[in-house]
């Protein structure tokens, strides 16, 4: 953590539009024109794409960057493979899915040193990452810098979501700044190292093996909520010319390996394209519901999904529950009791989530998984089933969840953390019978 940091964040700027063809450059004539590789690149650079997607996928599902930077990505020695630490990848087999309601409290606060990639902590997923297909969910917690090492993930784009302290994301096509608050999107293969803007830096992360996040359908809707594109920023050109050792980690079919290259590989000096890296204020979540009565379905709050080959039927959504009124007449106001074929693991960033009274806290998560009964505690009930049904503002509490089309397996480091919240299931257990015949 850095006051320059700090610095570097407050004066960035931006490119707006979620899955636009952006283009930047950070040098004056580095990105050519009418051409992607031409002969001689402009500035003694080297051309060079970076595909999100197959070449042959439609243009509207079609991912891809052109990068120019001062050393081509292929010129590296060979990787090895180092320890996974804490993080690990599907197939989860380590463990059983679980129908179990279960529930965590924050992560314990990592050791001195620790760094984003070092703090990095997996609660489990689903799917299998060789074969694109599923996702998992991580949490991190850092106090300290990635200080000449830099990460990638082959195996799926990486959902960062902050809920303590900023982090200032150094990404191959420039600079984010990711704050409690915000999401940050990293596309599958793009290479970053990460700085905290304050001591120390806890959050979650949804690593998506599938396709790739889009914005979701509107249908009846119109044109208009919801995530707007104009909204999500996308970095402008930095580069960094930097000639010393440098750590470059891979997180290849669910391993990290592990190469020292003589040179940063954050030097790409212009580039134009579509698999580009996002911040996106949650806040801006354009949220709508019911002006008349009952509690819409959560899909309403849907701010990005990785679709499947079912429409409709997500491989992950990720959705946030945003500051909101609640007007409904002769309506259960917090979210009703109910079963759902999705999975559903739900984080807190700030504040309280209304369905839950207590136990649910910043930096923690639950997990509902399909089907598994869920809804409301007991003094939430008796509390929303008794209150006046007058305007209500829902602004302080800011939750998100990841819900999927396949159970989410815990692994075994979830399953038996000291911060599991054993007894989860007591909630409900103050429910009354007031049946009257």
């Amino acid at each position: 953590m850095s006051e320059q940091a700090r610095k570097t964040a407050e004066a960035l700027e931006y490119l707006t539009g979620f899955g636009n063809e952006h283009s930047s450059e950070a040098v004056p004539g580095a990105l050519p024109i009418g051409r992607n590789s031409p002969q001689r690149a402009p500035l003694g650079l080297y051309a060079e794409q970076l595909s999100g997607s197959a070449f042959t996928e439609p243009r509207t599902h079609n991912r891809r960057s052109w990068l120019y930077r001062i050393r081509p990505s292929a010129a590296h020695p060979p990787f090895t493979r180092i320890d996974n630490g804490a993080l690990r990848s599907a197939p989860f087999t380590e463990s059983v899915a679980d129908p179990n309601r279960l529930r965590w409290n924050p992560l314990p606060d990592p050791a001195p040193g620790t760094d984003f990639l070092a703090g990095l902590w997996t609660l489990g997923g689903n799917g299998d990452a060789a074969q694109r297909a599923g996702m998992a969910i991580h949490l991190y917690a850092a106090n300290a810098d990635m200080t000449d090492r830099v990460f990638s993930d082959s195996d799926g784009e990486l959902l960062i979501v902050p809920e303590r302290g900023g982090l200032l994301l150094h990404t191959e096509l420039g600079l984010l700044a990711a704050r409690p608050g915000d999401m940050a999107l990293i596309p599958r293969g793009v290479r970053f190292r990460v700085e905290l803007l304050d001591a120390d830096a806890r959050g979650y992360i949804c690593e998506n093996y599938g396709q790739p996040f889009e914005l979701p359908n509107l249908g009846p809707i119109g044109a208009n909520g919801l995530a707007a594109a104009r909204d999500f920023q996308a970095p402008v050109a930095a580069y960094e010319d930097i000639e010393r050792p440098t750590e470059v980690i891979n997180k290849f079919c669910g391993n990290l390996w592990s190469a020292t290259y003589d040179h940063s590989p954050l030097d790409v000096v212009a580039w134009h394209g579509s698999h580009v890296p996002y911040v996106y204020d949650m806040r801006r979540f354009n949220v709508l519901g019911s002006i008349s009565y009952d509690h819409p379905d959560p899909s309403i709050f849907t701010v990005l999904t990785s679709p499947s080959d079912t429409p409709g039927l997500a491989g992950v959504d990720f959705v946030v529950f945003a500051p909101r009124w609640l007007v409904g007449e002769d309506t259960f106001r917090p979210p009703y009791f109910h079963r759902n074929v999705m999975s559903e693991y739900m984080g807190l960033i700030e504040g309280a989530y209304d369905a839950k009274a207590e136990g649910f806290v910043p930096g923690g998560g639950s997990l509902h998984n399909m089907m598994s009964a869920h809804g409301p505690d007991h003094e939430t009930f008796e509390r929303a089933s008794a209150a006046e049904l007058k305007p209500q503002k829902i602004d302080d509490g800011l939750a998100f969840m990841f819900e999927t089309r396949w159970p989410i397996t815990a692994t075994a480091q979830a399953a038996g953390a000291d911060h599991l919240q054993r007894g989860y299931d007591d909630v409900w257990q103050g429910l009354q019978r007031h049946f009257r015949a």
